[in-house]
């Protein structure tokens, strides 16, 4: 089972699938999300998202302007209030 991933900006729904990696950008520097990560809540600061997915292939978007949760039952979900694919 891997990582359940929503990002999300403010005008509409950017990804949504599964990732064995998610890397984000903090104000405090990059932090990667796997399955098993311990939920917390971030700020998300201006910068690419890398999310790595099950099969190997990659998803690149920028995002800015919000903010990180990552649940209980592995999902992770990203809110900006600006984002959009890249790669």
């Amino acid at each position: 089972m891997a990582l359940k991933v929503n990002l999300v900006s403010a005008a509409a729904e950017v990804w949504s699938g599964e990732a064995t990696l998610v890397v984000a950008k903090t104000p405090e520097g990059e932090i990667g999300f796997m399955k098993g990560h311990e939920p917390m809540l971030a700020i998300l600061a201006e910068g690419q998202v890398r999310i790595t997915q099950a099969d190997g292939s990659k998803v690149i978007a920028d995002a800015r302007d919000g903010f990180i949760s990552m649940e209980l039952g592995d999902e992770l979900n990203i809110v900006a209030g600006n984002a959009q694919l890249t790669a």
